[in-house]
């Protein structure tokens, strides 16, 4: 097993017929940060980057809407673990990004925009963020990274509206897999968790278990 350096937690588990799989989680004391979010009315709460308001437009939001600098401070966090990661003698294209809400969120900004050709990308209710300058963060890569994209249609935090419009800006460049969950709000439910289970078999190549 790959051991990281102490702000990570990895654990080594068989998940729904995939095998052993090394899953490596950033631990909430490190990072993100715990920090006073504006548009929960200031109050303190783990957040990958300050969120200036939670009933985000349809459309792209103008410059001073988002947190750009927490937003690249989050990319840069995670790209070094994905860097540490790969000179542990991990193939980045062995390496699936995934998460839920900011988390998904930071994931597909993070897998878009690095360096690192990965196998792919998991997105839960989430939404694109920084889409007024992601055209010139974009990798050259990114649209032959599979994305796996999942959104109840009953979601209150990431309208699943704004969901499917953030899908469609990037579905011309980047090829999707959608997911609609009827009548699920913002969390996971065990019908998604089986969709990512399956579609993460067709992106991961069969390898021996690793001690």
């Amino acid at each position: 097993m790959w051991v990281p350096a102490n702000n990570m937690v990895v654990d080594s588990i068989c998940v729904l017929g995939l095998g052993q799989v090394r899953w490596v989680l950033p631990a909430a004391y490190a990072h993100p940060p715990v920090m006073a979010v504006t548009g929960n009315m200031q109050k303190r709460m783990s957040s990958w980057f300050d969120i200036c308001i939670f009933d985000f437009p349809l459309t792209i939001p103008p410059p001073g809407k988002e947190d750009d600098a927490g937003i690249l401070k989050s990319i840069a966090f995670i790209d070094a673990l994905l860097t540490e990661i790969v000179q542990s003698g991990v193939d980045p294209s062995c390496i699936v990004l995934g998460g839920i809400s900011q988390g998904a969120a930071m994931n597909l900004l993070t897998g878009l925009t690095t360096a690192k050709k990965l196998a792919g990308l998991i997105v839960l209710s989430a939404r694109l963020p920084l889409r007024h300058k992601f055209k010139s963060m974009v990798s050259a890569h990114a649209s032959s990274i599979p994305i796996f994209w999942g959104h109840g249609n009953a979601d209150p935090l990431v309208s699943y509206k704004l969901s499917r419009v953030c899908v469609e800006y990037l579905v011309t460049e980047i090829g999707l897999d959608f997911h609609t969950y009827y009548r699920l709000a913002h969390y996971i439910r065990d019908d998604k968790l089986t969709d990512i289970a399956s579609w993460l078999k067709k992106i991961l190549a069969p390898s021996e278990p690793f001690n």
